[in-house]
């Protein structure tokens, strides 16, 4: 592979026939300062924006319904060292999280005997542990993550299309406000995410240089697979391009050429695994495993991949537990229309219209140059081809919770927006930058409130919660908001609660009963629902909202009526 990489840089082959032709420029003229670090200014002022805005998301909101099982078990990683709660995810990014929690030292009660959402509750709420305190510090360091993957957007896109690309890729990024919420969060969606993403990128890169970006993809790969079993589809589509960008550095002699392809593959393969074992490893180097849950049996082909993968027993059950859960007859709300199993369609339905208008443009205009503009398509396989495949997948499953199952989408498709500045259209510059504008003052006006946002022809943030439900709208996220305006508007009057999500309200100090346990005659007062409830509400919960009239609402995701 070593004396074949050469090869790409010599002239004449078919790699340099794909090369754009250079830009003219004028070798006298050194660029002035200036305009040196004007590059760099924009891609730090960029990301400053969103650091800005994660940061203040994360301080102001309570845990998402997901979130205390992730600290939890991060918490449970750094105390007992093996692999016990949460075994349905891999551990790498709970690991990621246990540096924050290792920062915010919280208590650990490892004597607790709850499933994993009681000892998730028991450590921020039961345990002398300050919740905002922890789960802030169990925040950052996916913001920080977070903030990298842009600087592969921008890095991908500049690649393929110049500095200008790359920054308009890097601001669709930098305002989408799905990155922005999950991002801000100590969940698992954006990391997996962007791991694949950096990892095609590697795979890109690699083109020109296999013996240095293979293996780097490879554990790319290998850190989403230890993130998040949803990768797994991704797999195939990875190694093949893998092989096809090794391929490519290759020469004429078309059987040497299949052998180092298929070797790179087998790099990529490797690497991946050997990351997955190593995340394990970490957290117990003994390989301790006797799981506390159930684990359902898997059969036919489901169960026979499971059985054929070289990983360790805990990630292989984790599998067998994720399979159990698509059988579940879970609940789904879609424009609304409340429904038992999953609709195909629900994923594109959603980014409809949890996307910015502007951003779903540049999305599609962008694929389109990918695919039609020819020094640019041979990046479409590595840049469309994944983004597809894994939508696809995700479209199968059973859970329509919202669009963080499809969260590399507005992380590929921001590179392949970016690529539209590639066309020579003299209004493509002016075109490109007025959507990116309207892009980031959608999102700045949404702002703090992201992960209920939705675009201006589906009525904003405000009425997202008509048309979508849970981590779309109302994960749990606003008990502390809910708190402070009770008692900035609503002192001493009775409150009746039904909150869907993981805090407890009693701490944040609100005193409330369940609606739903006493006759509707003796409901008098403040009702206060959150909004997935009100989604699936029926029976006395429906006709208790019937009867009462909206008086306000916080963060558009909770809803005070008066009855």
């Amino acid at each position: 592979m070593a004396h074949e990489q050469h090869s790409v840089l010599e002239p004449g082959t078919h790699e340099d026939e794909e090369r754009p032709p250079p830009r003219a420029t004028a070798p006298e003229r050194s660029p002035r300062p200036r305009r040196r670090w004007l590059l760099p200014l924009l891609v730090v002022v960029l990301l400053a924006q969103m650091a800005a805005a994660m940061v203040t998301t994360a301080v102001q909101q309570t845990p998402t319904i997901d979130e205390p099982i992730y600290v939890a078990t991060a918490a449970d990683y750094l105390h007992e060292h093996r692999v016990r709660l949460n075994p349905e995810h891999p551990p790498l990014g709970k690991l990621v999280i246990a540096v924050g929690v290792a920062i915010a030292g919280p208590h650990v009660d490892t004597s607790y005997k709850g499933d994993q959402g009681q000892f998730g509750r028991h450590l921020l709420y039961e345990s002398g542990n300050d919740p905002w305190r922890l789960m802030f510090w169990a925040r950052l360091p996916m913001i920080v993550l977070t903030l990298l993957f842009g600087l592969v957007v921008f890095a991908f896109a500049r690649e393929l299309a110049g500095a200008a690309a790359g920054l308009a890729a890097l601001a669709l990024y930098a305002f989408s406000p799905d990155v922005i919420a999950h991002g801000s969060l100590a969940t698992l969606d954006v990391p997996a995410a962007g791991f694949v993403l950096t990892s095609v990128w590697l795979l890109w890169r690699a083109r020109r240089r296999p013996r240095r970006y293979v293996p780097l993809a490879g554990v790319a790969l290998g850190a989403g697979l230890a993130t998040k079993m949803s990768v797994l589809p991704a797999v195939p589509v990875l190694l093949a391009l893998a092989a096809w960008s090794v391929w490519r550095t290759g020469s004429g002699d078309r059987r040497r050429a299949s052998a180092r392809a298929a070797l790179g593959a087998g790099v990529v393969a490797v690497a991946a695994v050997a990351v997955v074992w190593a995340s394990y490893l970490v957290v117990d180097p003994r390989l301790r495993w006797s799981p506390e849950q159930p684990v359902p049996a898997v059969h036919g082909l489901k169960g026979l991949l499971v059985r054929l993968l070289p990983l360790p027993a805990s990630y292989r059950d984790g599998m067998r537990i994720q399979f159990g859960l698509e059988n579940y007859p879970w609940q789904g709300f879609l424009f609304g229309h409340l429904y038992t199993g999953s609709r195909w369609y629900y994923l594109p339905a959603a980014l409809l219209v949890k996307t910015p208008l502007g951003m779903l443009a540049l999305w599609a205009t962008g694929a389109v140059v990918l695919v039609a503009v020819r020094r640019l398509r041979p990046a479409a396989p590595y840049v469309l081809v994944p983004a597809g495949v894994l939508l696809a997948a995700a479209m199968t499953g059973s859970r329509d919770f919202g669009t963080r199952y499809a969260i590399f989408v507005p992380m590929f498709l921001a590179v392949a927006a970016g690529c539209v500045l590639a066309v020579r259209w003299r209004w493509a510059p002016l075109v490109t930058g007025a959507l990116v504008l309207f892009v980031a003052v959608s999102s700045l006006l949404t702002y703090p409130c992201y992960l209920p946002y939705s675009n201006e022809a589906f009525g904003g943030p405000a009425k997202t919660h008509l048309r979508l439900h849970d981590s779309n709208v109302d994960w749990g996220q606003d008990l502390g908001r809910l708190a402070d305006r009770l008692h900035e508007r609503y002192r001493g009057q009775r409150i009746w609660l039904v909150y869907k999500g993981s805090g407890v309200p009693s701490y944040y100090g609100i005193d409330a009963s369940d609606p739903r346990k006493v006759p509707a005659r003796q409901v008098r007062g403040l009702l206060v629902v959150s909004d997935s409830a009100v989604a699936k509400a029926r029976g006395r919960l429906a006709a208790l909202i019937r009867s009462s009239r909206p008086v306000d609402d916080v963060g558009h995701s909770i809803t005070i009526y008066r009855r």
